[in-house]
């Protein structure tokens, strides 16, 4: 898959699940929930333990698109593609690792979140802009920076969740990515079943 297939597709699934856990067992065991949900796009963050194991084991789940979340050095973004990992975010835009994506043949998307830095990571390589932390204004400031800069791929990973994505989604944003607002306290309560649920309510919103 190469980075341009992947916005491809991500842009039609419009909805990507971001893990980010303590515990490796549980971890496998709420994405493997949120999959069951309907989510085909998946981030398991580089802080989780058993990261690189966990983003082999998903990668090899047919018609799952995995993920590393938290990419903060080249040598982690070689792992992390070297694992299965077909995608590298980061919270912040740091040329090196865009650049270090470009060369393993992976999609791009650092933290961003002014319209200065989304242009840079834009200049830089990056296929993707993650909109982090989320801006006051929400999805009427996406609006309002796309207004001049139509070309970004913007995706909001903070502040999204069933109730207002498709205020975020008219607003222009390329997908959106879901963390807390899907898996919530339920990884330590390990009540699976409830984050399938709200895997389906989102899935189920899409456009």
């Amino acid at each position: 898959m190469t980075p341009a297939q992947f916005v491809e597709q991500f842009g039609r699934a419009r909805v990507s699940a971001i893990l980010r856990a303590n515990d490796q067992r549980k971890a496998e065991q709420a994405m493997s929930a949120a999959i069951r949900g309907g989510f085909e796009i998946v981030e398991f963050t580089l802080t989780t333990p058993g990261v690189y194991e966990l983003i082999t084991e998903f990668s090899r789940r047919e018609g799952v698109i995995v993920g590393a979340g938290t990419v903060l050095e080249v040598e982690q973004a070689r792992l992390a593609v070297e694992a299965g990992a077909r995608f590298l975010v980061s919270p912040v835009v740091d040329e090196a690792v865009i650049a270090a994506a470009g060369a393993l043949g992976v999609a791009a998307m650092p933290g961003t979140h002014t319209p200065t830095e989304m242009l840079r990571a834009h200049r830089a390589g990056a296929q993707l802009c993650k909109l982090f932390p989320a801006p006051a204004g929400g999805p009427s400031w996406l609006r309002s920076v796309l207004g001049p800069l139509p070309f970004l791929k913007v995706v909001p990973t903070n502040g999204i969740d069933v109730d207002n994505m498709d205020q975020w989604f008219a607003a222009g944003a390329w997908a959106g990515g879901f963390v807390a607002s899907l898996f919530g306290s339920d990884i330590d309560a390990g009540n699976w079943d409830a984050i399938e649920a709200r895997a389906r309510a989102i899935v189920s919103r899409v456009i």
